[in-house]
């Protein structure tokens, strides 16, 4: 085809659009809040590019093609070799080095973000070694928009201002504007698959086609660099509102030398510096090299607008696979991502940052005490599970924060009273685990609802309300006690001489739980099609935050048999260390023939994981760093730790490697934060994470439950004679009762908790022999209207 200068490309409207890998090698953004763009890298190239916020990518890729004109074009992702380096300490600044596999010629960039500016800063150096190519060698710059989070309805035009060749692209109302210190000698938009740069120069190795425009499509943006200036150039990717503001911050920012640029990123990184009372680097295998990267990591994730809110990854999982139907991916806010996160920086001695986020979660909690499952950064929920460890989570957040004196004058009282409530009136079932999947008894979920619960009760006594924190103790302790009867089978049959073990989760339904589900019958639906098992031989590490958190000992007889079977079951002894396994039939992750998770799939192993058991082998007295040096290990090149790792052998294509990461979620904030807490946890000489009180009260002295709790979540159907029923009901009700099937009916008030907004009565049972049946019924005071059925609750 002959040169298209000034016309329409064809095409129209390109492929169907697909987001890139979630094999992320780096990330980054100014640490300064006016600068409103992060990317992320991979396979030397920068891949998404986020603006305004943390939460929206605008780009799929952006690379250099590379070319001879005559026998070759070569794409910078796929035909070069890559080394990443971070040129500067506590800094997320990169020198990517993309060379030729023949030796022939290599590119040196460093990438950073416009410290001021909402501007991506790609500085090259072009170094040709093979004489034959000096003169010839040609670099175009090939940027894929996916604005707004959309790979489809972009438009792309090409610009000028005044000498200064511009090529821009456009969706709603967010610009881009691609332009280069060395300008450009040939632009070109076009649609993927079928007009766009990289079909024009893989063809015949030449740029021919000059389109102008392209509207309405899948579209990538060609801009072939100038070398008339020299070897080194600065392309500049510019974000904004309108084509005018947009153009003139990416002017601004190559008005000024590169190498002011980078000084002034480096110094506002560099002013983040772990404080020296919280420097652990002995308490690491590396040198401490990893703790600051992943501090770093974790600084990054936050918003500049909405500040405290801080997403789980800027990926997607398998995003090669994933189109515009997957807009959240992993850059939403899942309120246990953002306290594990919060948590590790306030570990390493940052407290401004946890503050803001336990502020954002405060602005974000629904009145009746909940939080989203999961939120775009202005707080909008995106999904709509309900988890009950995400409900206590904050209030774990709070518990730290005011224990290291950092809440200043933020009184969290509210927000942890509605958790609180929630928490009581919802519970003992969640509507969902820690993973996202299953309805029912977990053990994982209720030690952290057991955990925030001590801390609120806490809260209560410290603000003078004994009643308070005395009505929510008897509620924790009561789930305290009752954590074996509803999580543990005594009939497992996974491991030989181990039959009493937790198990992953208890299922009953999420509508109207069945308070009495037994674990050794329960029958459990694996998500992702891993099929319907027995509940008793379904098994995790859930149960080790009962030791993390403080609720039971870790030589706890039944926690040691369980690290008995989990240990045979889904641990995977990997190169770099011990690996394990969320739980077994697990189909979250890669496909056995290395293919990406597509709603089907294996899953693997987690590095969460074995920072988590590095925990537990700490809480018993034993030495964790070899689980630190297992996750630093697992780390990828970028030191980005992966959701998950590759666990049976090598692949015969070279696509998955034992040990390495797949195609999930990288970096996963989670993971750089588990590794973070137990690097403090080792410091400190026992986790970070335990809540001394709850410690005390379930491991030191042993409070036993004097109570049994009905509530509409809970309705249950028997009790051990000697306790006290606590009937639990959400608005004010007088309670009309019978111990002797209704030969006499006796009435009620309910005792109100205005703190709690709930009311409860007390029906002792010790000193009523002859009582088997306990029935009863509600009158709602407020609406003046009957309950319109009996309850009944056998005493035995």
């Amino acid at each position: 085809m002959n040169s298209s200068k000034n016309t329409v490309a064809f095409g129209a409207p390109g492929i169907e659009p697909r987001w890139t890998s979630s094999a992320k090698e780096g990330l980054g953004t100014a640490y300064h809040t006016s600068c409103r763009l992060w990317f992320t890298l991979s396979h030397g190239i920068v891949n998404e590019i986020y603006y305004p916020h943390v939460d929206q990518p605008n780009t799929r890729d952006f690379q250099f093609l590379i070319s001879d004109g005559e026998t070759f074009c070569h794409e910078e992702k796929r035909d070069l070799d890559h080394c990443v380096e971070y040129p500067a300490r506590d800094c997320v600044m990169y020198r990517l080095t993309n060379s030729e596999r023949n030796g022939r010629y290599r590119l040196i960039k460093h990438v950073l973000a416009d410290p001021h500016r909402s501007v991506l800063l790609v500085h090259t150096k072009v170094e040709i070694f093979d004489e034959s190519l000096r003169g010839k060698l040609r670099l175009y710059a090939l940027l894929a928009p996916y604005i707004a989070r959309y790979g489809a309805g972009n438009s792309g035009w090409c610009s000028e201002i005044g000498a200064t060749q511009l090529i821009n692209a456009k969706r709603g109302g967010v610009h881009l504007i691609m332009g280069c210190s060395a300008g450009f000698s040939r632009r070109s938009v076009g649609y993927v698959g079928a007009s766009d740069g990289w079909q024009d120069l893989m063809s015949n190795f030449k740029m021919d086609w000059e389109f102008c425009t392209a509207e309405d499509g899948n579209i990538a943006l060609t801009g072939e660099i100038g070398f008339q200036h020299g070897d080194e150039f600065t392309l500049a990717v510019a974000f904004g509102g309108s084509h005018q503001s947009t153009t003139a911050k990416l002017l601004q920012s190559l008005a000024s030398p590169f190498d002011l640029h980078r000084e002034t990123y480096v110094r506002q990184w560099q002013r983040t510096v772990v404080d020296p009372k919280f420097d652990f680097s002995d308490h690491t295998s590396d040198g401490g090299g990893m703790y600051r990267l992943s501090r770093c990591v974790l600084l990054a994730h936050e918003d500049k607008v909405f500040q405290g809110a801080l997403v789980a990854s800027m990926s997607i999982p398998w995003g090669e696979t994933k189109g515009n139907n997957d807009l959240g991916g992993y850059h939403l806010v899942w309120t246990r991502d953002l306290v594990q996160s919060a948590t590790a920086l306030l570990a390493t001695g940052q407290t401004s940052i946890p503050l803001r986020a336990l502020i954002w979660l405060a602005a974000i909690q629904q009145p009746a005490g909940s939080f989203p499952q999961n939120s775009w950064i202005n707080g909008s929920p995106y999904w709509s599970g309900l988890q009950l460890d995400e409900i206590a989570a904050p209030i774990l957040l709070a518990w730290r924060l005011r224990n290291a004196g950092a809440l200043t004058l933020f009184d969290p009282c509210v927000m942890i009273r509605r958790a609180a409530s929630y928490l009581i009136a919802q519970g003992p079932v969640t509507g969902q685990d820690r993973w996202e999947e299953n309805a029912g008894f977990s053990p994982s979920t209720l030690a952290t609802v057991i955990a925030g619960l001590v801390c609120a009760a806490e809260f209560a006594k410290a603000n003078g309300d004994a009643s308070t924190a005395d009505f929510i103790l008897v509620y924790a302790d009561w789930l305290a006690a009752h954590i074996e009867e509803w999580t543990v089978t005594t009939c497992g049959e996974l491991v030989e001489g181990f039959p009493r073990h937790y198990i992953r989760i208890n299922p009953t339904d999420s509508i109207a739980p069945d308070p009495h589900v037994d674990p050794n019958t329960a029958m459990l639906s694996v998500a992702n099609a891993g099929g319907l098992h027995p509940a008793r031989n379904i098994v995790g590490g859930d149960f080790l935050h009962l030791v993390r958190f403080g609720i039971r000992s870790s030589d706890d007889p039944i926690v040691r048999d369980s690290i008995e079977v989990v240990d045979r079951v889904i641990k995977r002894d990997l190169p770099q260390g011990p690996c394990w396994r969320r739980y077994n039939y697990d189909a979250y992750g890669q496909k056995d023939d290395g293919g990406a998770f597509d709603g089907v799939g294996v899953g693997r192993s987690w590095p969460i994981l074995t920072g988590e058991r590095g925990h537990y082998e700490l809480a018993a007295g034993r030495d964790p760093m070899r689980f630190i040096a297992a996750i630093e290990k697992f780390s990828n090149e970028g030191g980005m730790i992966s959701e998950q790792l590759w666990d049976a052998d090598d692949l015969p294509n070279g696509s998955m490697k034992r040990g390495r990461p797949t195609g999930a979620a990288m970096p996963l904030c989670w993971s750089h934060a588990e590794y973070i807490s137990l690097v403090r946890s080792r410091h400190d000489g026992v986790c970070f994470d335990r809540i001394e009180p709850a410690f005390q009260r379930y491991v030191v002295n042993r409070t036993q439950s004097l109570h049994e709790i009905w509530s509409f979540r809970h309705p249950l159907r028997r009790m051990p004679r000697g306790k006290i029923l606590r009937v639990i009901v959400p608005s004010n009700a007088a309670i009309v009762w019978s111990a002797d099937d209704w030969a006499s009916a006796n009435s009620s008030d309910s005792i109100h908790n205005s703190t709690l907004n709930l009311w409860y009565y007390d029906f002792p049972t010790k000193n009523r022999p002859g009582v088997s049946m306990f029935e009863f019924t509600f009158f709602w005071k407020d609406a003046q209207r009957w309950e319109g059925r009996n309850w009944q609750v056998s005493v035995e």
